[in-house]
């Protein structure tokens, strides 16, 4: 009996659990058919499984990109405020920019689980999100400092925390990325559940 090649188990996992519902047999399955049918032959085990890992990862990018979006501009807007109009306090803006990144990341969280029905599209969403906020918010700051780097603008930098703090830290949310994520995760396939049961349907 001849066995079927097949991509990385874990990258079918993660597409299985991120696509919406409706796309939970097409998606896969294409992307499958393709990969056994056409790339896999043309192009070996190792490139075919690369083609189709970039595949999921375009998908699961596409999907999370408006939470990434918000959330990198969050940290840009939080690091102008910083640096262009410092304060001696910083524990407002701080507590403000906490709340908008983690209702961000538990809404990407909730979203991903509403739509797929999948408690794990809430981690993978979470992660995503933050980590392609980590890299926009890493090349704006970087443009920002490439364009104001005067002695005043340094001096704020340092008194706001660094600028190790502004190329790490968001980083550092990638972990809490995938917690909120969860939680968001969670309660979207809740709420999912919830209104299936009520008869109004999840929006696909």
């Amino acid at each position: 009996m001849t066995a079927y090649p097949a991509p990385p188990a874990w990258a079918t996992l993660i597409l299985r659990s991120f696509v919406p519902r409706r796309d939970a047999d097409t998606v896969p399955g294409d992307l499958l058919e393709m990969y056994r049918d056409s790339i896999h032959p043309a192009r070996g085990e190792r490139r075919a499984d690369r083609w189709f890992i970039q595949q999921v990862a375009y998908i699961v990018v596409r999907r999370t990109a408006p939470w990434a979006i918000l959330f990198a501009a969050a940290i840009v807007v939080r690091n102008a405020f910083d640096w262009f109009l410092p304060v001696h306090d910083f524990s407002a803006r701080s507590l403000l920019t906490t709340k908008i990144a983690g209702n961000l990341l538990l809404v990407a969280g909730a979203w991903a689980g509403w739509r797929s029905g999948s408690i794990v599209a809430g981690p993978i969403a979470g992660f995503a999100t933050a980590l392609i906020a980590a890299v926009i918010s890493t090349a704006a700051s970087t443009a920002m400092l490439a364009v104001w780097h005067d002695p005043a603008t340094m001096a704020a930098i340092r008194g706001s925390g660094g600028i190790e703090e502004v190329f790490t830290l968001p980083y550092v949310a990638v972990a809490l990325g995938v917690v909120l994520g969860t939680i968001g995760g969670v309660a979207g396939v809740a709420m999912r559940l919830c209104s299936s049961r009520l008869g109004t349907g999840p929006v696909s």
